[in-house]
Formats: C-alpha cells, structure tokens, sequence
C-alpha cells in the first residue's frame, strides 16, 4: 500500500486542525489565557507537524515543529501573550495553511513566506524568553532530510540503541495485518505476535513514536495504540553525550517514550531544544492506566459507527437517483391518474402508490439531510474577517452569531460565504461608526455585528444586523441621479435601499483596501438570485441596517405549483406562492405606459400575464377569466396570470444553462410525470421580460385598455 493513499485524509484533517487553531486563537483572552485553549493550539499544531513529517512534507514539518516550540512556551508561562503576538499567531497559522494548499497542489510552499515566519517567532522567542527555537534547515527534498552526515550518524546511533514496543488493541485481524505492513515500511519488524486484545510488534529502524503513531491514526484510533520503549544494552564506548537520554526513557513508560524523540528536524540536537522535546507530549497522556486503551477502545469503536467520511461525489450521485426516482413515481402516478375508473376498484395498486409516494418522500428528505451542514461552518469564518478588518479600519466591534446549528445544503454553504463576507466587511466600513462618533450620539464605543441564520417555511433566513449608522435615503438617491439612475422622491424605502446593489454604486467618501470603488454589492445581489434566492435590506437612520438573505434549503429538488398557460405546463417554486384569486374587472386598473394593476386588499400589484412575457399560444387573454397568482419575489409582490392550477408537486431541479442555454424568466426546468418537460418559472425575471418588452414596444398589454377602469390609484 502506497502512503500517498493517506494524503486526502491528511490534507481535510490537517484543514480541519487549523480552523480549530484560528479559533482558539480568536478567542483566547490574553489578559487571562486559558490552559486548555493553549494546549489545544499546541495539539494542533503538534499533530499537523507529526503528520506531516510522516508524509515528507519538510517545509510545513520545520513551520509547524518551531511554532509548537513557542506555544510550548506559552503554555508553560514562560511566553506572556499580547494582541500583537496572536497576530502573529494566526499570521504563522495562514503560512501554514498556504503551505497545506501547495502540497495539495502538488507544488513548493512559497520559500519567501517560509523563512519569514520562521525569522519573525525566532525573534519572539529571542525578545520575549531570552533563547532562540530550534532553527530549522532550509528546506530540502525529502530523501534529504538529515543537515549533515555526522548528524545523521548521531541520530541514528541513538535511535538505533532501543527497540520500539506497539502494542495493538482491540484491532482485527484485517487491520492488524494492513498495519504490521506499514510498520515494515518505517522499520525492521523483528516480531509480532497476540490476540485481537492485544497484538504487539517489535520493531527497530531509524523511526520514532510520533511517526509510528501519526499513520497508523488514520486506519485505527489513537486509544488503540500503545508504544513503548526497549532499551538495548550499549557499547561502553558510545558517546556519553548520547547515552545520557537513554536512562530517561524507561522500558515500561509508554507516554515518555511517545513524545522523547524528535526526528527528521536537523536542530534537534541543539541545547535550547533539549528541554522542550519531552514537553511535545499530550497533556492528556501524562498518567495512563494500563487499563485505559482497553476501556476507552469501544467508546471510540461506538463513536465511529456513529460517523463516517464520504465523498460528496457519492453523495451527489444518491441525490441524483433519488431524483430519477421521484421523476419515476410521478410517471406512475401520471399513468395511474389515466386509468381513471379503472385504478378505482384496484385498492391494492391505489394502496401500493400510496406507500411508494410516502417511502419516495422520505427517502428524499434523508438523502438530502446528508448533505445538509450547520451554518456554523460559514459562521467560523468570520470572527477572523471582522477582527482583522475592524483594526485596519481602527473601528472596536463586537461579533455575536445566532442560530449556528441551523443546516443549509453543502452546495449553498460553499457559495454563501463570497456574498456574506461583502455584506460583513460592508457593514463594518459603511454602516458601523468610528468609537468617538459612536460616543458623541450617546451609542457605546464598541459597535455591534449580528449574524443569524433560521428557517423559515421551506427556506432559511440569514441576516447581517448592525447598530450602525443606518442608510441615509437622500444621500442615496442623491448617488443615483450622479450616477444616471432612473430614480424619483416617491420612491417606497424597500427600492432606495436596493439601489446599492447598482453596479458601480457606492457612497464611500474615499476608496480604502476594504471597499469604495463600487464593487462587489452587485455580484453579492447576482450570485443570490443565482442561487434562487433574494436579498431585502431594512434600516433606519441612526439605528442600523438588517440585511436578510433569503435562500432554498436546497437546489436539488424542491416543492412546486404546477400552472397551465394554453396547452403549456409551466411551475412555480411554491415557497413564492402567497395567495391565488380570480380577478375582477373593478379590481383592475390601466396605468400609464401600458401597465396593468391588479387591486388586492388595498394594495395594487403589478399584472404580468404569462402567455404574452413567453409568448405561449391559445392561452386565456381575458383577465377576468384567469387565475391570478400572487407571488413574492425580491421582497415585491406581483399577480401573474394562468389559465389553470393543476396542483402542488415535488419536481427534480435540472440545470437549464447547462444543457441548453440561459432562458430569461426561467430558472431551471423539470421532468413531469409524462416525460415531457416544464420550466420552473422565477418571478423576478418575468418581470423584468415583461418590463423589456414593453419598453421595446414589442407587446401590446391587453387589446382594449378601456377594459379596465380609468382612473389610476392613488
């Protein structure tokens, strides 16, 4: 088995060591730290040094191996931590993940960057302890991993004069046989030999605990894994310079001899490291029990048959089948719906669809439930974003996140973050005060960031809320007439406060590295209603702006009304669906330029009539004798006119654009139950088709605009 096999495996768990390093790090009160954030950073960061040493990744090795040492010191009190040194930190920590990056991509970690950090912690540790780290070489390939040949003959020799003890716990046969394979690889095994219980290996070689232990944690867990020490007799002419750590490493102590030696980092030799290597040890390892692996084993064994690691390529395979299915059963229901009469009588076949649609619809809610990930993977990211953009802009705030449990399919959760990141640092520039202006309006200095997420019906709500300034309604309509936006004074608020999703648009008195050059609300606006959703902006002056995201809770399958225009079937996402009515003559008014309203309840919607946006023929032209449709979409409500409401159903969403092209007013299309295919509709693009076309006076709206009534609404 090749060790490259492993490589994927490192890569996600060496990524998801270093978000829990980022957040610790954010989180860590430097006045008062606490010990176990400290040696939850340096776990991390002993952890990812380990395995990366194992897979010959040198540079992130020796990155890593003098960050530890730090961390080592800070945790043993001996580093006081400031801002500017978790500054520091998190910036060692960005290196890192660069690093992890290039040897994903199969490339070389950027030297410049790696020499940098690694100058900048040495100085800490030169001003701050009075010592230096372990200094590592410059990086070299990794059949070249030993900085001379009389290190090397030192290494080896001490290495050489004790015999590795791994003992095997409750682990099968099939397990036990893969892992004594890779032990041959790092080492001569001189035997093997046990039960299920416990298997143990002998094993010598120029190879240490940390390597043993960091691959064989990715087939077992690490409560199955016991290493140990032999000592071996020497000759009395050795070294007594090496001799003397022999006595410290005792035959029987398993922890001491996890962490004791250090390989592969050419320095390790050096007087400051001495000290510093046994403190690598887990703080959690200092005082086992012989009984814990054995007890500890099948809780770990009960917690992995709790999870496992799937690719997302399967995952996506399952939803399309389930996906194929459902198309499947609505052709059964179509042909047992033709049956009519005859599926009558038939109670079995009636029962039996019954159950498929049932078992169908479950399936399909616990497929998609797998690809469903907390908000909180989103939400991580940001404390980091809002403390780095805050001090460039010298602004104090406070970040709270509500509803981090709530789930969002994995497809939204990648593509959400670009939009909410402009809509943070956003606020943060636009909407959040300077602390003395804050203070002069009676607000306190440190601003207030809110990120929530929440469902609502079949969609989830996001919304950024600050206690900012709020937006300033003259002053945007005042941009957009410099702008040459068509804009007027009557316009609602909901409409002022769209305005800056205008590409260009932006109210920013001077350009800065976080925003004012007009970029960036526009793509937010565009990706959103790309992923099927909409944005609505709330705010008032002097109190703040909530800005909400509206989203599906997935684009693989979702909940339709199917409509009739003429002998077309068309749907409509039902999460837009409010109401439907049929029109009367005195609730519809002619207004200038050809618009049609439709009066509901006091308030007047504007009439798009489907068959004459898209064309479709031998549809109802009398409104009076339609259905009207009231649908919502960018926070407005509009009355779209159908012939007839065949029914709600579950439609499989099939991308247009990638097996046609971009259709204005549609947003994707579907397979209905007779094999032929329907569009799913999006309100907001019809509107806008219908708007174009009649400013390129390519439709006529009705035949007799005297139809309706005369006067316009106030």
């Amino acid at each position: 088995m090749d060790i490259a096999d492993f490589f994927d495996t490192f890569f996600e768990e060496a990524e998801e060591l270093l978000a829990d390093m980022e957040q610790h790090l954010l989180e860590l009160d430097v006045n008062d730290p606490d010990s176990e954030q400290l040696n939850a950073i340096f776990r991390a960061a002993h952890s990812i040094k380990g395995g990366a040493g194992t897979f010959g990744f040198s540079v992130l090795q020796k990155t890593t191996h003098i960050f530890e040492n730090l961390l080592d010191h800070a945790r043993k009190g001996e580093l006081t931590l400031r801002a500017d040194l978790v500054d520091t930190f998190l910036e060692a920590k960005d290196i890192m993940h660069e690093q992890l990056d290039a040897y994903r991509n199969e490339e070389e970690p950027n030297q410049e960057a790696y020499e940098r950090i690694c100058q900048t912690l040495q100085q800490i540790a030169l001003e701050e302890i009075g010592q230096t780290l372990d200094a590592p070489a410059a990086p070299a390939p990794a059949v070249e991993k030993k900085a001379s040949a009389s290190a090397e003959a030192a290494e080896s020799s001490a290495l050489s004069d004790r015999h590795l003890l791994v003992a095997l716990l409750n682990v099968s046969e099939k397990d036990r046989t893969l892992l004594v394979e890779e032990l041959e690889q790092l080492g001569d095994v001189q035997s093997h030999s046990g039960d299920e219980k416990r298997y143990e290996v002998t094993l010598t070689g120029d190879v240490s605990a940390d390597d043993i232990e960091a691959v064989m944690c990715f087939i077992i867990e690490p409560e199955q894994i016991e290493i140990s020490v032999v000592a071996v007799e020497k000759d009395e002419s050795a070294s007594p310079e090496l001799d003397t750590p022999a006595p410290a490493a005792a035959p029987t102590d398993v922890v001491e001899s996890t962490d004791s030696v250090e390989p592969a980092v050419p320095a390790v030799p050096a007087v400051p490291a001495v000290p510093a290597v046994p403190a690598v040890a887990k703080p959690a390892d200092k005082t086992p029990s012989p009984e814990k692996p054995a007890k500890s084993a099948p809780k770990k064994a009960a917690a992995e048959s709790a999870s496992i690691r799937v690719s997302v390529d399967k995952v996506d395979q399952i939803i399309n089948l389930v996906g194929e299915l459902i198309i499947t059963q609505s052709m059964l229901d179509q042909t047992v719906s033709d049956l009519g009469d005859q599926s009558v009588g038939n109670s079995s076949l009636q029962n039996g669809m019954s159950l498929l649609q049932r078992n169908a619809r479950d399936l399909q809610e616990a497929v998609m439930s797998i690809r469903m990930i907390p908000m909180e993977f989103v939400f991580s990211r940001f404390p980091r974003v809002v403390r780095d953009t805050a001090g460039k802009l010298g602004k104090e705030i406070e970040l709270i996140t509500e509803g981090k449990s709530t789930e969002l399919d994995k497809s939204l959760v990648e593509r959400i973050t670009d939009p909410l990141t402009h809509l943070v640092r956003n606020s943060l520039d636009h909407g959040i005060e300077m602390p003395d202006e804050r203070e002069a309006v009676g607000k306190p200095r440190v601003g207030k960031l809110v990120l929530s997420a929440r469902h609502q019906g079949g969609n989830i709500l996001i919304e950024v809320r600050d206690d900012g300034a709020g937006m300033d309604r003259d002053r945007l309509l005042a941009k957009a007439r410099e702008n040459g936006l068509n804009v007027s004074d009557n316009m609602p608020d909901e409409e002022v406060f769209q305005l800056i999703f205008a590409p260009g648009f932006s109210t920013a008195k001077e350009v800065t590295d976080v925003s004012g050059r007009g970029v960036g609300m526009d793509v937010v606006k565009r990706n959103i209603q790309g992923m099927g959703g909409r944005v609505e902006i709330q705010s008032k002056k002097g109190e703040g702006t909530n800005t909400r995201i509206v989203l599906p809770l997935t684009l693989a399958i979702l909940d339709g009304m199917s409509i009739k225009v003429g002998s077309e079937t068309f749907i409509l996402p039902l999460s837009t669906v409010l109401e439907s009515l049929q029109p009367a003559k005195g609730d519809m008014y002619a207004m200038a330029g050809d618009d049609v309203v439709l009066k509901v309840r006091d308030e007047y919607l504007p009439v798009i009539a489907i068959h004459e946006v898209l064309d479709v023929e031998n549809a109802i032209t009398d409104p009076t004798k339609s259905i009207a449709v009231i649908v919502q979409g960018e926070g407005r409500r509009y009355a779209m006119l159908v012939d007839e409401l065949i029914g709600q159903q579950q439609v499989v969403v099939k991308n247009l654009e990638d097996n046609y092209r971009k259709v204005p007013g549609v947003s994707a299309a579907t397979i209905l139950g007779d094999g032929s295919v329907a569009l799913i509709l999006d309100i907001t693009g019809l509107h806008r088709l219908s708007r174009a076309k009649k400013e390129a006076g390519k439709q006529v709206s009705y035949p007799h605009l005297s139809y309706y009534q005369e006067a316009e609404p106030s």
